[in-house]
Formats: C-alpha cells, structure tokens, sequence
C-alpha cells in the first residue's frame, strides 16, 4: 500500500526542502538545472509539497494549471526524496497530484521527461502514462519524451 499523502502550496521556505534538492543529485546533474532555480514559481505554475501521515516532507512538485497548447495541466517537475526511493512515495504523490486535479474536472495530465533520463521514463510508463510526442523542451531545448495519462 502507497504512503498517505498530504500536498500543500510551496513558498520554498520549507524545513529541508533544500536537503530533499540535494537528494537527488543525479537529477540535478542529468538536468542541468539548478534547485535554486525554483522559486519565485513561474507564472501559471503552482508549487506544492508532499508530507507523509507523520509530517515528514517527502516531495516537491511543480504543476502548470494547463498547458497553452494542449490546455491540460503539466507535472513540470516532481522531485521526491532520494532517501526514500522505491518506497512507494513517488506513485503516492503521482495520484495525489492526479486526484487534485481530477476534483478540478481535468481529464487528463501531461509531462516530459528528459530523454536522458531512462529511469523516469520507466516510473512514469509504470505508473500509467503514454508517450505521445517528442520534443525539446522550451526554455533549454533538451530532447524530451512528451507523456499523458487519462484521468
């Protein structure tokens, strides 16, 4: 059974968020992107983090609340706690971000993921999401792989 998952708007003040960051540095380092590079939070965007049943912060995610071509919302970013890997908390903040936005009436959701990045590929497929397109991303122009899931 997948932890019980609590999301909440991010400011990036949080008590270790900046050890969650620093958790997954293979992340970081794939990307070339810098966790310090997240806040203020884009316009359009929201930031949430993810807290277990005892409190503990496990997850930070970045949500766009639609995407201006598709119009549905993006997981622009899902950073989950490297300490706590294969634990079940990265599917657990997945439907929790699914169910928010499922109330909202969406009926779908959308991310990309790195090309370079095979291991999130395979967590996202495993999770029920389907590539559906190719292409870079806008702001540095990685080769991504463009996935949607149903909702």
């Amino acid at each position: 059974m997948d932890p019980l998952i609590v999301l909440t708007a991010a400011d990036g003040s949080e008590d270790g968020l900046g050890d969650l960051f620093a958790s997954q540095p293979d992340y970081w380092e794939l990307s070339g992107d810098s966790a310090g590079e997240l806040f203020p939070v884009a316009e359009g965007c929201e930031a949430v983090v993810a807290h277990d049943a005892g409190g503990r912060l496990v997850a930070f995610a970045e949500l766009l609340k639609a995407h201006p071509v598709s119009g549905h919302p993006w997981i622009g970013l899902l950073v989950v706690d490297g300490r706590l890997r294969g634990r079940g908390y990265g599917r657990a903040v997945a439907a929790a971000v699914e169910e928010r936005f499922r109330i909202a009436g969406r009926t779908a959701v959308e991310l990309a993921v790195l090309e370079n990045n095979p291991g999130a590929v395979a967590f996202w497929e495993s999770v029920g999401y389907v590539e559906f397109d190719r292409r870079p991303d806008v702001d540095r122009h990685r080769p991504c792989i463009v996935m949607r899931k149903a909702l």
